[in-house]
């Protein structure tokens, strides 16, 4: 047995003996209903599909004679944090947005977060609402499972993939190269609010949380919070997020069973890789920010090197994680460009007033 699948299977163990002692208290899933008062509307009406295990909350904009893009949120993000770019992509795309389990209206489902399960839930998305090829793009979490369904999708299904800033291997707990989880800011966050959140908010100590802050996050990481983009303590996504999910992560059950080695040589499909804001503690050598060079350069090797040349890489050092929300015409310009280029849409080149309109227009309230 490798040292590799040791840890990963004590790190396992771990973990479900955790979620063991929470089950008596929220051993059921939970639906949008049974917690409807955390919700808002939003500018694009959302609707659900039953799945089988799962009920996937969604929205949709654009019209079915356009290409159709289905956009998949990263964690502690729900499908709202692409309204700006649904906005400025719906005349010239049919575009999806989804809420994975445990985000959002989707179900939150104990116990059963990992990357197959995820990957699997967007295979029967794509069947039972798309129904027609798509591309694909996510963003952090939901840029590892673009890189899923690029390759381990249904023949067909998909017609190319993009990757936004993915913690290809940085969401690992035993990655073959580089940082781990635990060595960047995300894991520790994932166990912090795991332990004072609990599954489905069961515990719900926000006060212990941010009081635990300054004791239980890492002294290197301390210095950059500041610096970073996205949740660090609570705020509306948060709430609308189970803490279990990133606790899969920071565990490593979330991939026991789908190594992202093994998966990147499988992609079968055209691939745009967004890397954006990133810097290595120089002390400590741990990351900040989703993907070091080293190991986004790994997956470009490992996906070229295995048959598939179809491989595009825009690096965006000044670009925050979640580009798609705070710089939506760039993102859309960007996708956009690669995408007319695979003969999979047009080229959208946007203006400054074509994006505060959309911005605006993400802050109303659908009325149908």
């Amino acid at each position: 047995m490798t040292t590799r699948l040791k840890t990963n299977l004590l790190a396992c163990s771990i973990f479900l003996m955790q979620t063991v002692a929470v089950s008596v208290t929220h051993s059921s899933y939970l639906e949008a209903s049974d917690h409807s008062g955390l919700f808002k509307a939003h500018s694009f009406c959302e609707q659900a599909v039953d799945l089988g295990e799962i009920r996937m909350n969604y929205a949709m904009a654009g019209s079915s004679n356009s290409p159709a893009l289905l956009l998949i949120p990263g964690q502690t993000e729900s499908w709202w944090g692409y309204e700006g770019a649904m906005w400025l992509l719906k005349d010239s795309y049919q575009v999806y947005a989804v809420d994975m389990r445990g985000q959002g209206r989707s179900t939150w489902t104990t116990g059963r977060y990992s990357l197959d399960n995820f990957g699997n839930d967007l295979v029967r998305f794509i069947d039972i609402v798309i129904q027609r090829p798509v591309v694909v793009a996510g963003l952090s979490s939901g840029g590892v499972l673009s890189a899923w369904l690029s390759a381990f999708a249904k023949p067909g299904q998909v017609r190319g993939a993009i990757y936004e800033d993915p913690p290809l291997f940085a969401s690992e707990t035993t990655p073959a190269i580089g940082q781990s989880v635990m060595q960047t800011v995300a894991g520790p966050f994932f166990s912090l609010w795991y332990k004072w959140l609990g599954g489905q908010w069961t515990v719900g100590d926000v006060t212990g949380m941010a009081a635990a802050i300054p004791k239980e996050i890492p002294a290197w990481i301390q210095p950059y919070l500041a610096l970073t983009s996205g949740p660090t303590g609570l705020d509306i996504s948060l709430t609308e997020y189970d803490p279990e999910f990133g606790a899969a992560f920071a565990s490593g059950i979330v991939g026991l069973t789908c190594d992202h080695e093994a998966m990147l040589t499988h992609v079968k499909t055209p691939i745009l890789f967004t890397h954006h804001s990133r810097l290595i503690d120089p002390e400590t050598g741990n990351l900040l920010g989703a993907i070091s060079d080293t190991q986004a350069q790994y997956v470009q090797d490992l996906i070229t090197n295995n048959g598939n040349n179809s491989f595009t890489m825009l690096s965006f050092p000044l670009a925050s994680h979640d580009m798609h929300s705070t710089d939506p015409g760039t993102y859309v310009t960007s996708i956009t460009t690669w995408m007319a280029s695979k003969g999979f849409g047009s080229i959208l080149v946007l203006s400054p007033a074509q994006v505060t309109s959309a911005k605006a227009k993400a802050n109303t309230t659908c009325t149908a």
